[in-house]
């Protein structure tokens, strides 16, 4: 079991690979990845620890995680690989014509790791919800994790899927809301103001845990009380603060990296503020 140092190692690494994937493919999304790079590692290498050689889509006995806001995918495919669903080589065809790493993550490609084609903001939630209540009729215990963006929780969807979650007693799913402030046309105060959505979840009859998502010690022990408030009658959702751009100066708390690509002489900068620990592929 990796210790939190050898978590943080993995997170730089995976930081540098996004990086990269996004400076090889000349588009992408670099900001929400990389802040939320501490949670996915956590997540994978430390809680769920699934087994990426025996993947199926129906996830039978084994936890499961659905991301939402599908533009956050070079980090996701970062620690797909680096977990060993597939080849860490392949990350170098991201986003690239034919690969099976798309901008968004797609089931069409039949990419290990990946249940859900994600990247229409809004619906993560729901599908969550659904795998939960599956597992309940199956007699499985297993949880099912689910990342969303602050951003996305201004499409309606969401709020549905928070009262049906709630009000159904979907207890065995944990659901993270990366809260970063910004979303790609600046802050969403400026955007759509979302309130105080601790209250709003509270409300909506969720147990609701806080969390800062850029310091792995913080993520790994709130990952694991939110696991001891399942089976309790409630879904879990905690509210995860982190910073657009984590680990890279020039990007940090800046909405325009949302979906802009680092040129060469940008990555060389950002690489330089990294270290790499796991060896580039």
């Amino acid at each position: 079991m990796l210790s939190i140092q050898e978590l943080e190692k993995t997170a730089s690494q995976v930081r540098r690979d996004i990086i990269r994937m996004v400076n090889g493919a000349s588009s992408g999304h670099p900001g929400g990845p990389l802040g939320s790079a501490d949670f996915l590692v956590a997540l994978y290498f430390k809680i769920m620890k699934p087994d990426p050689k025996h993947f199926s889509m129906d996830g039978a006995d084994e936890d499961l995680f659905f991301l939402s806001n599908g533009h956050l995918s070079a980090g996701w495919y970062s620690v797909l690989a680096r977990y060993g669903y597939f080849g860490v080589d392949e990350l170098s065809t991201f986003r690239k014509l034919g690969s099976r790493l798309q901008g968004h993550p797609a089931t069409a490609e039949g990419l290990p790791g990946i249940r859900m084609s994600s990247g229409s903001l809004g619906q993560g939630l729901s599908v969550s919800i659904g795998a939960a209540l599956a597992k309940k009729l199956n007699k499985d215990e297993h949880l099912v994790y689910c990342l969303m963006g602050d951003g996305e929780l201004q499409e309606g969807q969401n709020w549905e899927a928070l009262m049906f979650a709630a009000g159904k007693n979907v207890d065995n799913l944990i659901a993270v809301v990366d809260y970063n402030g910004v979303q790609i046309d600046g802050p969403n105060d400026t955007v759509l103001p979302l309130g105080d959505l601790q209250a709003k979840f509270e409300a909506f009859g969720w147990n609701v845990l806080t969390m800062y998502g850029n310091d792995m010690n913080e993520v790994v022990a709130n990952l694991k009380k939110a696991q001891w408030f399942t089976g309790q009658g409630k879904p879990v959702m905690i509210f995860m603060t982190t910073h657009m751009g984590f680990g890279v100066d020039f990007m940090l708390d800046n909405h325009e990296w949302h979906g802009v690509f680092p040129n060469d002489e940008q990555t060389k900068t950002a690489l330089a503020q990294l270290d790499e620990t796991l060896g580039d592929y």
